[in-house]
């Protein structure tokens, strides 16, 4: 019985870890699938005409501005994620224990979201401005 018992356990712990070492590898090569056609239409382009190599530049340039976007806004995103949890878990702390300072704890996500957010605003590479 107590076999039995243990058994749920650990098969639903084997499933577990199994099923999320499957979806890693799926996505790995959903990504180096993605990446490979990308590289072949983009050789196809630049090798078509003279226009299609300039016309490829200018893909690349506009992909890598919109992945540059992407990144500020999930750090943006991020930090005030950490920003909210930080409050959250100051006036959580504030009211469990009302006679110690504990709830500055919550400064540590709350700082952590404020860096996130000004990396993000100030320090950040910028997206690189076409002057022509």
């Amino acid at each position: 019985m107590q076999l039995v018992q243990l058994l749920v356990p650990i098969t639903s712990i084997i499933f577990g870890v199994s099923f999320v070492t499957v979806l890693v590898w799926l996505k790995a090569r959903r990504r180096e699938r993605e990446a490979f056609y990308k590289s072949e239409t983009i050789k196809k382009i630049a090798e078509t005409s003279g226009t299609g190599a300039s016309g490829a530049l200018e893909y690349l340039r506009e992909q890598e501005k919109m992945a540059a976007q992407r990144r500020r806004e999930g750090l943006i995103l991020g930090g005030m994620v950490n920003a909210a949890i930080g409050i959250g878990v100051m006036v959580f702390l504030y009211e469990l224990v009302p006679g110690r300072p504990i709830y500055f704890v919550g400064l540590i996500p709350l700082l952590i979201g404020v860096a996130l957010v000004a990396y993000s605003y100030f320090l950040a590479p910028k997206e690189a401005r076409a002057s022509s």
